[in-house]
């Protein structure tokens, strides 16, 4: 068993698309360790704001199958090859598969998104304090302790077949900015 690290975003029917992915990725994977729920302005792209959140999962799926089935996934819930722009349905990529580090089967890894934004680095964090980035020897609590971005993001109450993903603590502690 592999363990692997999953960004999962949304921008578009946020809480619908978030809820299917996590049922498809529970029905692909199992068990599932799961962030909490973040908000966040657009990064790369001209759009509504996105919910981002980490799921951890161990697979026996080779990376080139596991990413096949997440293509798969995020094409059934309406993901195209030229989406409208600014308007994702569901991104899932994956962060970190175990210890590989390059290039393997096209995928950069671990993917450089986790250092770069807040909207994967936090949740990372959160689901996996202690786990290592792959090639650095940091963890990825470590990694949040010292990042120095500025992307603005907040928590944000959401559950998923009856469970709370984020903590009332962490809603209390960072309060929501007004939508645009």
């Amino acid at each position: 068993m592999t363990i692997v690290y999953l960004g999962v975003g949304t921008n578009t029917e946020r809480e619908y698309h978030l809820q299917r992915g996590l049922d498809a990725l529970a029905e692909l994977c199992g068990e599932l360790q799961l962030s909490p729920v973040f908000e966040s302005d657009a990064v790369g792209v001209l759009g509504k704001r996105f919910y981002n959140m980490v799921v951890a999962v161990e697979t026996r799926l080779a990376l080139v199958d596991l990413n096949a089935a997440l293509k798969a996934i995020e094409a059934a819930c309406g993901r195209r090859e030229s989406p409208q722009p600014g308007r994702i349905t569901l991104d899932i990529d994956v962060l970190c598969y175990g210890d590989l580090t390059g290039v393997h089967d096209g995928i950069t890894l671990p993917r450089p998104e986790v250092t770069r934004n807040a909207f994967v680095l936090w949740p990372l964090a959160l689901v996996a304090a202690r786990g290592k980035l792959p090639g650095s020897g940091q963890t990825f609590g470590q990694l949040w302790e010292g990042w120095q971005g500025n992307q603005a993001l907040w928590p944000v109450a959401f559950t998923w077949r009856g469970r709370s993903l984020t903590p009332a603590e962490l809603l209390a502690r960072y309060q929501p900015r007004e939508a645009l």
